[in-house]
């Protein structure tokens, strides 16, 4: 990772990316470990996250991981999810931040040197294409190691830097809770990863 003291560091995470890329590595992500690599990488503004919530269930799952990171040094940002039922009868979630997150992106970058985008998502390359224009670097977290790879080949030949999530583990994987049965392990994860989401990202 090639980052200085003295950047002024923006963290862009694509919530449901994320999630899927460190479920198809088999690990989950301690999200306060994460925060505080990349503070101690150089002046850490903001760190957004982005997800869509089923505001009508009567319990998410998602919401003790939002509550936390809201609390926690996170800027959140959401929006209702969409259920609807497509041509083959199967339940579908429609919940894109796509468009919340280029803006918010555009926005900060005249404040900012750096931006490191969590998502593999090819949609992102016109985005970090404009925001490089504005002289900001852009890192891309995602994997190749997973098959087919996570990251669009076109998102991260636009890239200044690519970081392979494998290659974070170590400093932000959420350590197994000692001495805690399968149910008591469970209930402690939900407050820091996201559970699975059937997502249409049209």
């Amino acid at each position: 990772m090639i980052f200085y003291p003295e950047e002024r560091l923006a963290m862009f995470i694509d919530g449901a990316n994320l999630y899927g890329t460190a479920r198809a590595l088999n690990f989950d992500i301690d999200y306060k470990r994460l925060l505080n690599l990349f503070a101690s990488k150089g002046r850490l503004l903001r760190a957004f996250y982005y997800t869509a919530l089923m505001e009508e269930a009567d319990y998410s799952p998602l919401r003790p991981l939002v509550d936390w990171l809201d609390y926690n040094g996170y800027t959140m940002v959401t929006k209702p999810a969409k259920e609807f039922t497509d041509a083959q009868g199967r339940r579908r979630v429609k919940g894109n931040m796509d468009i919340e997150l280029a803006i918010d992106m555009l926005s900060l970058a005249d404040h900012i040197n750096h931006v490191v985008l969590f998502s593999g998502d090819g949609d992102f390359r016109r985005l970090v294409e404009a925001t490089q224009r504005k002289g900001v670097r852009v890192s891309v977290v995602s994997t190749i190691r997973t098959q087919p790879a996570m990251i669009a080949d076109e998102l991260r030949r636009q890239a200044d830097n690519f970081i392979d999530l494998v290659e974070l583990q170590p400093m932000i994987a959420r350590a197994p809770l000692p001495n805690q049965g399968e149910r008591g392990e469970r209930s402690e994860r939900q407050d820091s990863r996201a559970p699975n989401a059937d997502r249409d990202n049209d």
